[in-house]
């Protein structure tokens, strides 16, 4: 949520990983599943809550967007089908932009974000 109110541009899974000091080895195949995973959970868990898909702004590792995991998960929430939604370079824009937007406005970010330390 930080990320969406103060940063311009997406974030790799990397970054994630370590900013977040969440601990997992990108380099070993279920700990970057677990990653994909939890993504999945929080997007799902904000669709469900009416409120923009955070992981719209985490990108894969050396690509300029989402890999196939994110848009068949757009499909199972109901944005369409996944394949053209990947073809669809505006979809994609328009969630970082919806994302963006909702974080900055102050009053949403003080009812949704989470307590920091």
């Amino acid at each position: 949520m930080r990320y969406a109110r103060q940063q311009a541009g997406t974030v790799s899974y990397l970054t994630l990983v370590q900013e977040s000091e969440l601990g997992l080895n990108l380099e070993i195949s279920h700990e970057k599943s677990r990653l994909n995973e939890m993504l999945a959970e929080i997007s799902t868990e904000e669709h469900t809550a009416g409120r923009p898909l955070l992981s719209a702004l985490v990108r894969v590792q050396g690509s300029k967007g989402q890999g196939d995991n994110f848009y068949k998960l757009c499909e199972r929430l109901g944005y369409g089908e996944w394949r053209s939604l990947k073809q669809d370079e505006l979809f994609l824009k328009g969630l970082i932009k919806d994302c963006r937007e909702f974080w900055q406005l102050e009053g949403n970010y003080a009812q949704y974000a989470l307590n920091e330390v």
